[in-house]
């Protein structure tokens, strides 16, 4: 398998009745066949924020953590746990705790496969394994945090700006004064902690388990990642190449063609799930254990 439109077939044909629905059913082959393959626990956590861009619950948040749990149980910890990611990311503070709760249960034997795209807190979450699977399609995201949907580095440098623009020219005071009292009193020390906070967090994951205590390489990862001046968009899709010329530990999905047609084949069969049904969200393991997040559609 590995093809979409072969995955879609393949679950057309899924007699009725066999194991829940066709989707349910396909889902997990495919996530038995990749722990059978690695001899590994497999968790994949799937957003279908591609699929439903307006729907609420497709980014990480506290409710995952029950998730996370209906997933971890009865796993055997020994096994260590591949976490197959498909997120746009969400609230910091979810994923600190979610990552928290990951390293009580795995310890850092821990790794991540990015079939497609992994974004923002998804690859602050990437960011505490191992090591990282990827394939030649696939993205990681800058994880320069954001207030507003605005970056929040970029807030402070515009606010950077005017000052200096002021002590230049006092004339811009009346369009810089439209500008920042947009601001909310506390806005300028929020962005500056949250800058600090996200960047210790992914620091010391990346310290302490991939880079092995190698200070430098995690500044040079910290620096393509979290340095909005580099990569300009918090929406920008980094590549693969750029991921490994940063210094993460990034294994090629290409070296292993079984492991990557079953992955790929995971992911289809994820993607048709949030095509044909409610779901928003799915976080379930190799044994079919499985969270599943629903939005109805607003009529």
């Amino acid at each position: 398998m590995a093809n979409s439109k072969e995955v879609w077939t393949e679950i057309q044909r899924v007699p009725p009745g066999h194991a829940g629905n066709a989707l349910d059913a396909t889902r997990k082959k495919y996530l038995t066949l990749i722990a059978q393959k690695t001899g590994r626990n497999v968790i994949a956590y799937y957003s279908g924020w591609l699929q439903k861009p307006d729907a609420p619950d497709t980014e990480v948040n506290d409710k995952d953590k029950s998730g996370f749990m209906l997933a971890v149980n009865k796993l055997p910890r020994k096994k260590g746990l591949d976490l197959i990611l498909h997120t746009p990311g969400g609230d910091v503070a979810a994923t600190e705790s979610l990552v928290d709760y990951l390293y009580s249960i795995f310890d850092k034997d821990i790794r991540v496969i990015v079939p497609q795209i992994s974004m923002s807190a998804g690859t602050m979450i990437a960011f505490c394994a191992r090591e990282i699977i990827m394939g030649k399609q696939s993205n990681l995201g800058p994880i320069d945090p954001q207030m507003g949907g605005i970056a929040c580095q970029a807030i402070l440098d515009e606010f950077e700006t005017a000052k200096q623009d002021l002590r230049q020219n006092p004339a811009s005071a009346p369009l810089w004064q439209v500008i920042i009292s947009k601001y909310h009193p506390t806005l300028l020390g929020s962005c500056q902690r949250a800058i600090e906070w996200s960047e210790r967090m992914v620091h010391n994951w990346l310290l302490n388990n991939m880079c092995a205590g190698d200070e430098d390489k995690v500044n040079k990862i910290l620096k393509t990642f979290g340095d909005h001046k580099e990569q300009k968009s918090h929406a920008r899709h980094i590549s693969k190449k750029e991921c490994e010329t940063s210094g993460l530990n990034i294994i090629s999905l290409e070296d292993d063609q079984n492991l990557q047609d079953l992955v790929l084949s995971a992911h289809h069969a994820f993607m048709h799930s949030f095509s044909h049904t409610y779901a928003v969200k799915i976080i379930e393991n190799h044994l079919g254990n499985a969270y599943i997040e629903q939005s109805m559609p607003l009529s």
